[in-house]
């Protein structure tokens, strides 16, 4: 049984260890993306740039996330910083791929389309190329996420002052209390879905030509 009136105690520090959470996790993803993106649209430009680029993020990927947080204990310290470096690596091999991906989905027709109307290299990435790949961009995106969201509350294994919802589900492991660990598992939980839900409905309104059409009224179905 949940024990609700240590929740109704603790709801500051909830609050507080779910901002955190999102916190850790927005800066995570918004440097995975900006880093994933360059080489994205680089590796788009020249070829060669993204075979060792996909498999360094590959290479990272595997190591298990405990090892490589406490990787960079000795060199950054119980910071932020710490947290921040292996949840950005996390997100490059998920977010590089999709976006190389959705760059190329775009078909060499639209692009000759583009070059004929006298479209510079850039104008064509941001006017035509881009909006042809962003459903595939934000596919990594929701993908990047919920997993960000996950790993985040392994770095409460660096300390209290980090680990946002891991806090608690580390501290309840360690005293074998259940409510203070659903009190951490639960929120992470609801975040990622959140997350989710939030790019898918980013998506749909970014790119309404894919959804499909709604049927005429009157008509039969």
């Amino acid at each position: 049984m949940l024990d609700w009136s240590w929740i109704a105690e603790h709801l500051p520090a909830l609050a507080f260890r779910t901002g955190q959470h999102l916190y850790l996790a927005a800066i995570a993803l918004a440097f995975g993306f900006a880093i994933s993106f360059a080489i994205g649209v680089a590796a788009t430009r020249w070829r060669p740039i993204y075979l060792p680029a996909a498999m360094i993020a590959g290479i990272v990927f595997t190591i298990p996330s405990l090892a490589l947080f406490s990787a960079f204990v000795p060199i950054t310290g119980l910071s932020v910083l710490t947290a921040e470096i292996p949840l950005v690596l996390y997100t490059l091999v998920i977010l590089l791929r999709n976006v190389v991906a959705g760059f190329d989905s775009v078909s060499p027709d639209v692009r000759e389309a583009a070059d004929g109307m006298g479209f510079t290299p850039g104008t064509r990435l941001w006017r035509v190329e881009l909006p042809l790949a962003i459903p595939l961009i934000i596919a990594g995106l929701r993908v990047a996420s919920v997993s960000t969201i996950g790993l985040v509350s392994i770095t409460a294994v660096l300390g209290d002052a980090l680990g946002g919802l891991g806090f608690f589900i580390y501290e309840g492991m360690t005293r074998f209390f259940a409510t203070e660990i659903f009190a951490g598992a639960i929120p992470t939980i609801v975040l990622a879905l959140a997350a989710d839900r939030f790019f898918l409905g980013v998506q749909r309104r970014v790119t309404p030509w894919t959804r499909p059409p709604r049927p005429l009224e009157g008509t039969a179905t």
